[in-house]
């Protein structure tokens, strides 16, 4: 494995592609005269890229997938996802944009209680422009695909390795371009969280998705060919 620490730009899109995901002179603050929490001068991801960003807890890896994502608003520079700046989009627009382009799977799951394993991978298939009528199908064969037998059970009702199962058939139900992985296996016992990378880099190969994920784990490192830190993104 070969520790890419020039992380400016990753390799060339092939084809003359648009990088899945480009960040030039991101900076964020809270407040006018705080610390900069997120410095970096330039960041690219090519489609099918997988990168790993380590760090300390607390040093600001969940803030810079937030400001990729248009959850935050940067102080200053520039977040593209597929040539669309994602800062530009404004209110329904970017949340339309960010559902159909940008796969994002959490440290917590996140799944909606209440609702069915199916049903959590349909909310997801709302935002893309796959006609209604196939919702069910599409998300029942995703979960089928990714292990899942009991697509009616409710996600407590299943193992947390199973929910981390139904977590990632959400995040690239759309077929995004980038998969935004925030400590995935943070919740996960050692045997299960391999088995989750595994399944999370498997399927972003499938969909040509570029996967950025964070984690603090140094077991991690092995799984992916290229790794950062914030500090070497540094503007």
């Amino acid at each position: 494995m070969v520790n890419d620490a020039t992380a400016t730009a990753g390799p060339a899109a092939g084809g003359g592609e648009r990088p899945a995901l480009a960040i030039e002179g991101l900076r964020f603050r809270y407040g006018a005269d705080g610390p900069w929490i997120i410095d970096i001068g330039g960041l690219r991801l090519a489609r099918g890229e997988q990168v790993l960003l380590t760090g300390g807890s607390g040093r600001g890896k969940s803030t810079l997938l937030q400001l990729i994502a248009g959850l935050l608003e940067p102080t200053s520079g520039s977040v593209r996802v597929e040539g669309q700046a994602m800062h530009g989009l404004r209110g329904a627009a970017r949340d339309l944009f960010r559902g159909r382009h940008i796969g994002m799977i959490f440290q917590t799951f996140n799944l909606l209680h209440g609702f069915s394993a199916l049903e959590n991978v349909m909310a997801a298939l709302m935002f893309s422009s796959i006609p209604r009528g196939e919702h069910r199908r599409r998300a029942a064969e995703l979960l089928h695909h990714l292990g899942i037998e009991r697509a009616d059970a409710d996600p407590d009702r299943l193992s947390v390795g199973q929910q981390q199962r139904v977590a990632v058939a959400r995040a690239v139900a759309c077929d995004p371009v980038l998969v935004l992985a925030d400590e995935p296996t943070a919740s996960l016992d050692p045997e299960n969280s391999a088995t989750a990378m595994e399944l999370i880099q498997q399927i972003a190969r499938e969909k040509n998705a570029a996967l950025l994920c964070t984690s603090h784990d140094p077991a991690m490192a092995d799984r992916f060919e290229r790794r950062v830190t914030l500090e070497e993104l540094r503007a």
